[in-house]
């Protein structure tokens, strides 16, 4: 399959028909002001950087998109499975700096037009929700934290329509490169999906774990279609000139922004 995700500069975005008028897309790490290593595209205020370099990266990418920076929301994001609605009153929630406000969210769905959901990453799964039909979106976080407590499908809980008209988008995330213990696999193999599809034993303690799969087929199992759900080629672990990985840079880098809007 032909990869959907087209990049530009400063960004990756889904491409595809069924998604006309939607706006799907993850930033790229290359040609920012960050130091992370030098000229890094940060997206994340809550790491040691520049307050103004964050800021002046938003503005690159709200002219690249055409979303202005006051519509945006952004959520404090914790590994969890909490889903919030988000409405217009919630726009420019975390932007031009953090708050209180939407701690602990790492799911946001909304029916309102003129938002773009954000949230940072670097290596975790983003997983984009869409149904043209019903105006609907929604942006997922999913670590092995928010994979194993299933936060795909708990998304799904706050859909009120045919689960047939819903489209996801399994965005750039980590390859199978990413290795769990046997207490993490034990939490995998409580989920009600097959583990030995998506997790691979290679030697003691040591098991190789497709994330981008496991979510996909948590998400077949609750009722989505498989032919609706897309996974990118694209794997952060692997692709340090496009992406920053936490895990393989050890925590010392910065972050990207992965959007959806209608």
């Amino acid at each position: 399959m032909a990869e959907k995700f087209k990049k530009y500069n400063h960004v990756l975005l889904f491409e595809d028909d069924q998604s006309e008028d939607v706006t799907i897309g993850i930033t790229t790490r290359e040609q920012g002001k960050s130091a992370y290593p030098n000229d890094a595209f940060n997206m994340a205020r809550y790491i040691d950087d520049e307050s103004s370099n964050i800021t002046y990266h938003q503005e690159q990418l709200a002219e690249i998109i055409n979303y202005p920076r006051e519509n945006w929301v952004f959520p404090i994001q914790t590994h969890e499975n909490n889903v919030v609605a988000i409405t217009q009153q919630d726009r420019g929630t975390n932007i031009d700096a953090l708050t209180d406000e939407l701690h602990g969210v790492d799911g946001m769905f909304t029916y309102d037009s003129d938002i773009l959901l954000t949230m940072c990453y670097a290596d975790c799964v983003p997983i984009y929700f869409y149904s043209k039909q019903n105006h609907f979106i929604g942006l997922a976080h999913a670590g092995w934290r928010g994979t194993v407590s299933q936060i795909v499908t708990e998304m799904l809980t706050k859909i009120d329509f045919n689960l047939e008209d819903l489209n996801v988008v399994i965005g750039p995330a980590t390859s199978n490169s990413y290795e769990i213990n046997d207490d993490i696999k034990q939490k995998f193999d409580q989920l009600p999906i097959d583990s030995s599809n998506y997790i691979e034993t290679r030697g003691n303690d040591r098991h190789g774990i497709d994330l981008k799969l496991a979510n996909k087929l948590l998400l077949v199992n609750a009722g989505v279609p498989s032919d609706n759900i897309y996974i990118t080629q694209y794997a952060t672990s692997e692709e340090l000139t496009v992406f920053f990985s936490y895990r393989v840079e050890k925590g010392n880098t910065g972050r990207m922004l992965a959007f959806i809007g209608q």
